[in-house]
C-alpha cells in the first residue's frame, strides 16, 4: 500500500524592494498553492467588494455602539475603531487581485480575532458567515473581557473566547485556523518573536498591522536599530503594556519566523514617523501567508465510487523541511504507512464505498500528530 511521493516544487519568493504606495509579492503562484486546502481566490469585482464591505462595516459598528451603549457608559469601552482596518486590508489586496472574505474561507471552517478588544471585528465577521474564535489576554484586555462577554451575550453569538495569556510558554494555538487577524497586538506582546512564530504553524494567512517609526525622539533613523525597539514604561502613551516599536526592518522578522510578505504598505506620518509620539504616528499593514503549516488534504474529498474502487490524491506538507509520515487507518484499524517525504502528494486508488479512511501526517519519529482528514465516499 505504500506509495511514491514525489516532491512538489520548492518555491523561493522575495519581496519587491522598489519604493511606492505598495509593496508586493511579484512572483507567480506554484502550483502547489492552487491545490485544495490552500487557495489563493482572485476577486472578480474587488473594487465594489471594498465599497460593499466598508459599508457593511459602518453599519456593524453603529449597530454595536448602540447596543453597547444600553449596557455600560461610553468609558468602559474600548475607545478605538477596529473595524476600518477592514476597509484598509481589502484595499490592499485589491493591488494583487486577491479577495479579503475568499482567503479566510478554507479547510479549516474557523478564524482567529487576536487581540480582539471588544470583538467588534469576531461579531462582524460572524455575520459575515464565519466561525471565529477570540484570543486575548483577560488581564491587558481593555475592560478584562468583561465588554466582550456583555456584547456575545446581547448577541446571541457563537463566538468563542479563550482567555489566554499571550506570552506564555504552553502552546497557544491548539487549533487550526484560515485565517488570523493580528491588529494593533504584537507591540503589547513581550515574546512578539515567538507569537508570529507559533502562529505561523496555526494559520495559513495572517492579516498584521502594528506600529512602526523612522526616528528616535532625537530625530535619528531607527533603521539603525535591531527590528524592534524596546520602549520605556512611560514612552509610549503612558502605557507600560507598549513594549515594542518596529523599524521597517519588521520584514525580516515575519521572514524569520515562518510567513511570506504578499503585500505591505504603511500608513500614517510614513516621512518622520517617531517611536513616541503620537502626532507622528505610522503604521505598517501586511498581507502574510504561512511557509510553516503542516497540512494534508484529500482531492476528491468525498470519493466517488461505482462498480470499481475509487481513488483520491493525497498531498501534504511539514514546516523547516522536516520530514513528515503520512499513515491511513481503514475502519478504524491498524495505521498503514502511506507515504512520506517533507512535501508531496500520492495517490490512493484503492478506495472502497462504504468504509472510512484517516490520514494521518506525523513528524519523522511519527511521536507528534501534525494532520489528519477523513475521507469518505460518495455512490456515483
Amino acid at each position: 500500500m505504500k506509495l511514491p511521493s514525489p516532491s512538489l516544487p520548492q518555491h523561493a519568493s522575495k519581496i519587491s524592494q522598489r519604493p511606492g504606495k505598495f509593496l508586493v509579492e511579484p512572483n507567480p503562484l506554484p502550483a502547489a498553492s492552487k491545490q485544495p486546502g490552500n487557495p489563493r481566490v482572485k476577486s472578480s469585482n474587488v473594487r465594489a467588494s471594498t465599497s460593499s464591505l466598508r459599508e457593511l462595516a459602518m453599519a456593524k459598528e453603529k449597530e454595536l455602539w448602540n447596543t453597547k451603549l444600553a449596557y455600560r457608559p461610553k468609558p468602559f469601552w474600548y475607545p478605538y475603531a477596529t473595524l476600518p482596518n477592514l476597509t484598509v486590508l481589502d484595499r490592499l489586496l485589491t493591488e494583487i487581485g486577491l479577495d479579503l472574505l475568499q482567503l479566510c474561507r478554507g479547510k479549516y471552517g474557523k478564524i482567529a480575532d487576536i487581540g480582539a478588544a471588544d470583538g467588534d471585528l469576531a461579531f462582524f465577521l460572524e455575520d459575515l458567515g464565519f466561525s471565529v474564535s477570540v484570543v486575548d489576554n483577560e488581564y491587558t484586555n481593555f475592560n478584562k473581557l468583561e465588554g466582550l462577554r456583555i456584547l456575545k451575550k446581547a448577541l446571541n453569538s457563537s463566538v468563542t473566547i479563550r482567555p489566554i495569556d499571550l506570552d506564555s510558554r504552553t502552546q497557544l494555538f491548539t487549533e487550526k485556523y484560515d485565517a488570523a487577524f493580528l491588529l494593533g497586538v504584537r507591540y503589547h506582546v513581550k515574546n512578539t518573536f515567538s507569537i508570529l512564530e507559533k502562529l505561523a504553524h496555526a494559520t495559513r494567512y495572517c492579516f498584521l498591522r502594528t506600529r512602526i517609526a523612522r526616528q528616535d525622539a532625537d530625530g535619528l533613523p531607527l533603521s539603525k536599530y535591531p527590528p524592534a525597539y524596546l520602549l520605556g514604561p512611560e514612552e509610549c502613551n503612558n502605557d507600560k503594556t507598549n513594549f515594542w516599536i518596529f523599524s521597517e526592518r519588521l520584514r525580516r522578522m515575519l521572514y524569520r519566523t515562518g510567513w511570506n510578505v504578499l503585500a505591505y504598505t504603511t500608513i500614517g506620518d510614513t516621512n518622520s514617523s517617531k517611536r513616541a509620539d503620537p502626532n507622528h504616528d505610522q503604521r505598517a499593514v501586511c498581507i502574510l501567508e504561512s511557509n510553516a503549516l503542516c497540512e494534508l488534504d484529500a482531492s476528491p474529498n468525498p470519493v466517488p465510487v461505482g462498480e470499481k474502487m475509487g481513488k483520491t490524491t493525497i498531498r501534504w506538507s511539514t514546516p523547516d523541511a522536516c520530514p513528515g509520515k503520512v499513515y491511513v487507518s481503514i475502519d478504524g484499524k491498524e495505521e498503514l504507512l502511506f507515504a512520506g517525504g517533507r512535501k508531496g502528494s500520492a495517490t490512493a486508488n484503492w478506495i472502497e464505498g462504504g468504509r472510512t479512511y484517516e490520514f494521518r501526517l506525523y513528524d519523522s519519529n511519527r511521536t507528534r500528530l501534525l494532520d489528519k482528514i477523513s475521507v469518505t465516499t460518495a455512490i456515483k
